[in-house]
C-alpha cells in the first residue's frame, strides 16, 4: 500500500507532500517534497491507494444559501443566521464541531479564517482529480480523506504542540516532535529525510497526514454515523484515528 499525505497551502511554496510505502510490518518514506504544484498532487494521488489532505474539502451547508440570499436580496436565508450562534453555523462545519468534542481542538474555519484560500485551491485540485480519476466522496469513503495532523498527534498521545513557525523555539520543538514520533514508531523508516522534516513543519504535517491516511485505508478512523453522515457528504469529514500509532504497521 502507498499512502499520500498533503499539507495544502494556498500556494505551492508552502505545500508539502509525503508518500509512504507500507510492507512487511513497516513503512518507508519514499517521497518527500516542498513547493508542490497541483499536477504533482494529482499524479501522486493516482499512484497512491489513499490520500490524506490537511485542508477542508467542503464548506458549511448553511454558507451557500446565506451567500445566495445576500446576493439576491432575499432576507430570510440571511436573517436565519442573525446573532453569534447563527454565524457559527456559517463558520464551522458539522465535522469541525465533532473534532472539538472528541479532542478539545478547534479547527480553523473554512469560511471565516485563514483556511479560505487553501480550501479554494483544494476544490480546484478535487476537480482535477475527478477529471482524471473520478469524483472522490467528501466523507472520505473513496481514495481521498480530509485529515487534521494536530488531532492525529494528540490522539496518538504524542506531545508535539508549538512546533509551527520559523523561530528558534519552534524549530527546537519541531525537532523534538520528530524525535518523539521516531521513538513511538520504530517501524517507520524516514529514509534519510530527518533533516528536511526537522526543518519544515509543512513536511512534518504531510508525513502525519500520510500516516493518518493509512488509518483511513484500514478503516481505523471515526466515521460519520447517521447523525453526521448527510452533512459529511457535502461538507467533508475530518478523519480521526481510533487506533494506536503502533497498529498502523500491521
Amino acid at each position: 500500500m502507498r499512502t499520500l499525505g498533503v499539507d495544502l497551502a494556498a500556494a505551492a511554496a508552502k505545500t508539502a507532500v509525503a508518500v509512504l510505502e507500507w510492507a512487511g510490518g513497516s513503512a518507508r518514506l519514499e517521497h518527500l517534497a516542498l513547493g508542490v504544484e497541483d499536477q504533482e498532487i494529482v499524479d501522486l494521488f493516482g499512484s497512491s491507494g489513499m490520500t490524506g489532505v490537511d485542508c477542508p474539502v467542503g464548506w458549511p451547508d448553511a454558507f451557500l444559501p446565506f451567500i445566495a440570499g445576500h446576493l439576491n436580496f432575499e432576507a430570510h436565508p440571511v436573517l436565519d443566521h442573525d446573532g453569534i450562534e447563527g454565524r457559527r453555523l456559517l463558520a464551522y462545519r458539522d465535522t469541525d464541531r465533532f473534532v472539538t468534542g472528541q479532542t478539545g481542538l478547534i479547527p480553523l474555519s473554512v469560511s471565516a479564517d485563514r483556511l479560505a484560500h487553501p480550501a479554494m485551491r483544494c476544490a480546484v485540485i478535487q476537480a482535477k482529480i475527478a477529471r482524471e480519476y473520478g469524483p472522490q466522496a467528501r466523507d472520505g469513503s473513496g481514495r481521498l480523506a480530509e485529515v487534521y495532523p494536530a488531532a492525529s498527534l494528540k490522539l496518538w498521545g504524542l506531545s508535539t504542540r508549538g512546533y509551527k513557525g520559523r523561530g528558534a523555539a519552534e524549530s527546537e520543538r519541531l525537532g523534538a516532535a520528530l524525535g518523539t514520533l521516531s521513538a513511538a514508531a520504530p517501524w517507520l523508516d524516514l529514509a534519510g529525510h530527518q533533516g528536511q522534516l526537522a526543518a519544515s513543519d509543512d513536511m512534518f504535517d504531510a508525513l502525519i497526514a500520510s500516516l493518518t491516511a493509512r488509518a483511513v485505508a484500514l478503516g481505523w478512523t471515526l466515521r460519520p454515523d447517521g447523525r453526521h453522515a448527510r452533512a459529511a457528504l457535502s461538507e467533508g469529514w475530518i478523519h480521526l484515528p481510533r487506533c494506536g500509532l503502533e497498529e498502523l504497521a500491521g
